[in-house]
């Protein structure tokens, strides 16, 4: 990995680890299933590394394992503000991925 990548992934670990609590209870109150829990530890750092390689941009904003569509969804927004949704497999081989257009209102 090279330096840059250790960065923005230790960048993302810090925030993911500071925000985990507030996404579980903003998780808990929602119209959701309530089985969606944040990617941890060292699987957090190996699926932000493939989703941002995967967009080649952008910064990790949402996590999830066990998602509907795959083990992991790690969901990046770019510089534009479009939001892309990458699934991931258990090996963090990327499954599909899914973008929302910029909303200009």
């Amino acid at each position: 990995m090279n330096r840059k990548t250790k960065g923005i992934v230790l960048g993302v670990a810090t925030v993911a680890a500071i925000g985990a609590g507030a996404g579980v209870a903003v998780g808990a109150g929602g119209d959701d299933d309530g089985a969606e829990a944040p990617i941890t530890g060292e699987s957090l750092e190996k699926a932000t590394a493939a989703a941002l390689d995967f967009t080649g941009e952008g910064e990790v904003t949402e996590t999830e394992v066990g998602d509907e569509e795959s083990y992991y969804e790690v969901e990046v927004t770019l510089p534009s503000g479009e939001e892309t949704d990458v699934q991931l497999d258990k090996g963090f081989n990327i499954v599909s991925s899914e973008s929302d257009a910029v909303d200009d209102d």
